[in-house]
């Protein structure tokens, strides 16, 4: 609710004063509540001075307890954020580790790999020289000791040649028992490679997916720690302007106060309270927004009524009486307010033209503003409300049947 200087100086208080130099006090209620409440419609129909005061401090009060249990939501969320960084340098340490750990185990496969293709080789070798032993002994036969012996005369040959035949065997047993060895090492050497890479791929595998997951809490983190810190600015740059409201809405009430303290009542021969079901509609066009519609999520209601219009669309006073306010107001643009006496009011809003000027008399049907988009519409309208004493009244009641 933010009021422009230019709304009480010199459109009323200079205005009011040169043209209103006596009379009554009986105008003041209801420009406090044209100027205070429609502004913000949801104050509308209260005790305009000390009650819009009252709920500007409440809505006050209000940011503040807010104010109040974000800062400790924030100040959670940035302790949680600090441990979620500590579990990140202490992951991105135990990485380091792990890695070193990899580098370990990839020098070590590296030597299995090595030590595999020697074992590999020594094995090739051996197969070679069995397989050339097993074929001299087939080409010599399947007993060649016997036939050594049998056709030997001297036993000093004989001897020598058995002695010989025990070393041959012995020296084949041998090779066929390093054969085997070699086999079963090459066997193991190649389990400890494959379970090496297993074991370094896993590692891998964790350390990424640990990472990742720290450093996603860390972002989901963040996220919500910036938009509250970005809640707690709106909302912070909300109190002040909700204080900055109430320390102008004091001084326009005294400054109203002072301008109209002497403005006479319109005096016509037909009262406006006779005239229920009988005003004439203050611009063609159809309704778009009806009385008592509901706004903002349902927290406010709409006090009047918005009809859609056509561009440069005349917007006539529906009875008799004296302008008191044709400004520009905050959601509802360029507006007129029309007094009609004994506290009945009329309000035309969002024109785009005002044809009259704070304490001109109208008569019923005269043309006081043209139809526009000012304050906030996105098509031509009119906005229309009935007020008396200050509370809003149903325009479909006062309205005639079209």
């Amino acid at each position: 609710m933010r009021f422009i200087a230019h709304t009480i100086t010199p459109g009323i208080s200079a205005g009011l004063r040169q043209r209103f130099p006596g009379g009554s006090r009986t105008i003041l209620p209801f420009v406090l509540t044209a100027l205070l409440l429609l502004a913000n419609p949801a104050l509308a129909g209260n005790d305009v001075s000390p009650q819009q005061i009252r709920e500007l401090k409440e809505q006050i009060a209000e940011i503040d307890d807010w104010l109040k249990d974000a800062e400790e939501e924030r100040s959670d969320l940035e302790q949680t954020l600090v441990q979620t960084e500590q579990q990140i340098s202490r992951a991105t340490r135990e990485r380091r580790e792990l890695r070193q750990q990899i580098t370990e185990q990839r020098t070590r496969l590296s030597e299995l790999t090595n030590q595999q293709a020697e074992l590999t080789a020594t094995l090739n070798r051996q197969r070679d020289s069995l397989r050339q032993q097993i074929r001299a002994a087939w080409m010599a036969g399947d007993t060649p000791a016997i036939k050594v012996l049998l056709n030997e005369v001297d036993p000093e040959n004989v001897s020598r040649t058995m002695t010989y035949y025990e070393y041959l065997s012995q020296d084949t047993v041998q090779r066929l028992e390093a054969f085997q060895t070699s086999l079963r090492a090459l066997q193991e050497t190649r389990q400890q490679v494959s379970a090496t890479q297993l074991r370094l791929s896993k590692l891998e595998q964790d350390v990424a997916q640990r990472q990742q997951t720290l450093e996603s809490s860390k972002a989901e983190r963040e996220r919500t720690l910036t938009a509250l810190r970005s809640d707690i600015r709106g909302r912070q740059n909300q109190r002040e302007t909700l204080e900055a409201d109430r320390v102008r809405l004091e001084k326009l009430l005294q400054e109203v106060e002072a301008a109209i303290a002497n403005i006479p009542t319109p005096n016509e021969s037909q009262p406006f309270r006779s005239l229920r079901s009988k005003l004439p509609w203050p611009s063609q066009g159809s309704v778009a927004r009806n009385y008592g519609e509901s706004l903002a999520q349902g927290r406010l209601q709409q006090n009047g009524i918005l009809l859609t219009t056509n561009n440069d669309a005349e917007v006539k006073a529906v009875h008799y009486g004296r302008v008191v306010f044709a400004n520009w107001l905050r959601g509802f643009g360029l507006l007129t307010i029309v007094d009609h006496g004994d506290g009945f009011m009329s309000l035309y809003g969002h024109s785009s033209s005002l044809l009259t000027s704070p304490g001109d008399w109208v008569t019923a049907g005269q043309t006081i503003a043209i139809a526009g988009q000012t304050g906030g519409t996105d098509r031509p309208s009119v906005y229309f409300e009935i007020r008396h004493n200050g509370a809003p009244q149903n325009p479909n009641r006062w309205l005639a049947r079209r």
